[in-house]
């Protein structure tokens, strides 16, 4: 039988809440220059991330209304569609290719990136797993061989497209997932060394992946191409200060900072909000990370527990990289800021994966 059910995580709602506030008025403050060049109005980006958010917590009321044990039930056919979809994108004319990448399908603007559902999918069948396995965890051909198989095939899959910093993030996840369950930090230290070896091993076999390691380490070795855009981050933060410029002030979102509402939105952010502003927003996500650990403690049974803390760790894992990439303090990933980046299907999956968070705290202890 499972736990009474109870009222949901508030403060957590909350966090999310400002969070969302926040993304859509900067969503509007860095765009409008160039909404107003490529559109003609500059409500344009506005308007559909207004839209996205309602359509975003929309779903995340229904999620937070499933009974978390649905996924753990239905955790392998999510796995298994999750690694059909990353095989049908990666097939010409069936993935949508951008920027020479194929990492979406659909049709026009009704498109998704299969590798954003396969990070919950994951999720779902490693708490599974783990909850079902958990005298073998500290073995490792026996309880850790086996999901390092199921990431290695969805890391490679992903890749193909190909996606260095949705890789990094899903294996970051599990990592910390199978620590919760309680693996061996032995084992866990040699993963990651291999790992951070593989990842290197990546980025030198690919003269793009490349260059954004020797940007990082000096952007200013070439100001006006590769360099560019770490540099424009760095100045949008110099020009704030501590207080910022003003909201709606910001002078490098004409056209001097690129992705300047997308993954460079901290950036703009901390020009018109200063450093004051860039604290707060990391401060709530501190505690967007403190109350999701909270569930992840407080939840009825090891299965539970583990999803929340596989959900947990993905969304704050992306928001840290997303900043240490605008602040110059890793090299570039790719990777949004969740809850602020413009973006729809992202952010729609991104508030349900809150959803299911949401869903195990209805049945977590007092």
């Amino acid at each position: 039988m499972h736990p009474i059910r109870r009222s949901p995580d508030y403060t957590l709602m909350a966090v999310v809440a400002l969070l969302l506030g926040i993304g859509i008025v900067m969503v509007y403050t860095s765009s409008t220059a160039v909404a107003e060049a490529d559109f003609g109005n500059r409500y344009y980006f506005l308007v559909r991330q207004a839209i996205w958010v309602a359509i975003g917590l929309s779903s995340m009321a229904v999620f937070a209304s499933i009974n978390p044990w649905f996924w753990q039930k239905h955790s392998r056919t999510a796995l298994l569609v999750a690694i059909v979809l990353l095989i049908l994108v990666i097939i010409p004319g069936v993935g949508i290719s951008r920027l020479g990448a194929r990492r979406w399908l659909g049709y026009g603007q009704l498109s998704f990136q299969p590798s954003e559902v396969t990070k919950f999918a994951f999720i779902m069948w490693l708490a599974s797993y783990l909850a079902g396995n958990a005298r073998e965890v500290q073995h490792f051909v026996r309880g850790l061989l086996p999901p390092l198989l199921v990431l290695g095939l969805l890391f490679g899959l992903i890749m193909l497209e190909p996606d260095l910093g949705t890789s990094m993030t899903l294996a970051g996840t599990g990592g910390l997932m199978l620590f919760a369950a309680g693996a061996r930090l032995s084992h866990l230290a040699g993963l990651g060394v291999v790992g951070v070896a593989g990842i290197f091993a990546l980025a030198k076999i690919d003269e793009e992946r490349w260059s954004r390691i020797t940007t990082f380490l000096n952007p200013w070795a070439d100001p006006t191409d590769s360099g560019y855009q770490i540099i424009q981050a760095l100045l949008a933060f110099g020009s704030g200060g501590l207080f910022g410029v003003g909201l709606g002030e910001s002078r490098q979102k004409y056209f001097y900072l690129p992705e300047r509402h997308t993954d460079m939105i901290y950036a703009v952010l901390g020009e018109e909000l200063g450093f004051i502003g860039a604290v707060l927003v990391l401060l709530l996500f501190f505690a967007f990370a403190w109350r999701g650990y909270r569930i992840a403690i407080q939840a009825p049974d090891r299965f539970t527990s583990l999803l929340a803390a596989g959900v947990t760790s993905l969304i704050t894992l992306q928001a840290a990289l997303n900043i240490a990439v605008v602040t110059a303090s890793v090299p570039s990933t790719g990777i949004p800021l969740p809850f602020l980046s413009y973006g729809g299907t992202s952010l729609l999956i991104t508030l349900s994966g809150v959803g299911i968070l949401l869903g195990v705290s209805r049945y977590c202890r007092n």
